[in-house]
């Protein structure tokens, strides 16, 4: 069974930074994406940003210079850094790890993270 523990969500005031972590444990194919999705009040699940597993990313145009996606394949983690936060960017957020196998689709969600910006 894979599991994704998310950590790194607060409040912070606008113009602040926050760093958020997901760790992926269980039967992990090695060739995955893992990225961060989230949802405010009253609006849908929205891509925030996503990293392959060589390396290459793709970020929403809302966080383009403002978020920086990473990974550490060795240790099946992801990272979302994120400067200059704005009040929009207040949402629950949500890691998400995917990979094919047989055509079949493998996705599994972390539980959730809140992030607050007040200002």
């Amino acid at each position: 069974q894979v599991q994704l523990v998310e950590s790194g969500g607060g409040l912070v005031q606008a113009g602040g930074s926050l760093r958020l972590s997901c760790a992926a444990s269980g039967s992990i194919f090695s060739i995955n994406v893992m990225g961060w999705y989230r949802q405010a009040p009253g609006k849908q699940r929205e891509l925030v940003a996503h990293i392959s597993s060589g390396g290459s990313t793709n970020y929403a145009d809302s966080v383009k210079g403002r978020f920086t996606i990473s990974r550490d394949n060795a240790k099946n983690t992801v990272y979302l850094q994120m400067n200059s936060l704005k009040p929009e960017d207040t949402a629950v957020y949500y890691c998400n790890l995917v990979w094919w196998s047989s055509s079949l689709k493998n996705d599994y969600w972390g539980q959730g993270t809140q992030v607050t910006v007040s200002s």
